[in-house]
């Protein structure tokens, strides 16, 4: 994939209720996106999930609201709308915004089913669909589903075998283990031949996701910053497959430091993380506006100030 010539931003538009009274608010939360692509900003994301049960609090809820929901540190109440609907509407009142369906949890649903979603999605954005497939972390969201925990993993590698055959010619079969089909017609396909772009990521890079990334992955994005030796794993194994890691789009972030429970984080200390991570290879950056910001009314101006900022970081 080329380099950039200044770091491309994205917005995260899920987690953030700090901005709108705890209340899942999507017009705004559409209205920010077009406000985004206005300030210059390359891409927004939305998360998922379907339910939530009460293994979302084991460890404990985090302590200031503004923090990124992880395993286990959140309220079982906290807002998840459906992500692609809301890119869906994005979709509409933006012309260039990238737009990044994360945490796509796979295994809960039919591979072709979610083909058919990813798929749309796909063409009504002409091409401007991220995803990025996972199997997440919460057993009883499985449960509630009906879907098998222990299975979670292998059923996200039979997705990705389905969606492959899904974006090529009809009809397609499949005779694998979990998800069986004969000579269906799967139409229209996506906007490209190869189906959208797909971005794999974690806590830890291991087997099963730098297996993953080498077979499928346009991108990278760990959560929090992968160890050197992580990256010298990847690039490895790229290189094994034929490919080299500058194939894959490296996605960064920031670093939101809170000073209490109540307060929002600094933004300079934030995106002062983002030099470095740009020169060992990074070209997208994350940042979630309720971090640093509590007014719903001023996203827009917060994402000019982001970009101003980061060009005189790396100009």
């Amino acid at each position: 994939m080329s380099t950039p010539a200044t770091p491309r931003m994205l917005l995260v538009l899920s987690e953030n209720w700090t901005l709108t009274g705890g209340r899942a608010d999507l017009p705004t939360a559409v209205r920010w996106a077009r406000e985004a692509e206005d300030a210059g900003f390359d891409a927004v994301m939305v998360s998922e999930h379907i339910v939530l049960g009460p293994d979302a609090a084991d460890r404990g809820i985090m302590g200031n609201p503004r923090d990124y929901a992880l395993p286990g540190n959140q309220d079982p109440y906290t807002p998840w709308p459906n992500s692609l609907l809301l890119l869906a509407a994005i979709a509409s009142v933006t012309e260039r915004l990238r737009l990044a369906a994360a945490a796509v949890l796979a295994p809960l649903r039919h591979p072709l089913l979610l083909a058919r979603e990813l798929g749309t999605l796909d063409l009504i954005s002409e091409g401007r669909l991220v995803v990025q497939p996972t199997v997440s972390w919460s057993r009883d969201e499985y449960d509630a589903l009906g879907v098998p925990f222990g299975e979670r993993g292998k059923l996200l590698d039979e997705h990705l075998e389905v969606w492959a055959k899904a974006w090529g010619p009809s009809p397609l079969s499949h005779d694998g283990p979990y998800y069986p089909f004969q000579d269906v017609y799967f139409e229209p396909k996506a906007y490209r031949p190869e189906g959208p772009r797909l971005w794999f990521g974690g806590q830890r890079l291991h087997g099963p996701l730098l297996r993953r990334l080498v077979r499928h992955g346009h991108g990278f994005h760990p959560l929090g910053r992968p160890a050197p030796e992580d990256l010298r794993a990847l690039k490895d194994a790229m290189s094994d497959a034929g490919r080299d890691i500058t194939d894959l789009e490296m996605i960064g972030g920031t670093q939101a430091v809170f000073p209490d429970d109540r307060s929002p984080a600094d933004l300079g200390a934030a995106l002062a993380a983002v030099p470095e991570q740009w020169e060992s290879g990074f070209t997208t950056f994350c940042v979630k506006p309720n971090q640093f910001i509590d007014d719903p009314g001023g996203v827009g101006a917060f994402c000019r100030e982001v970009m101003r900022r980061v060009e005189r970081l790396v100009g």
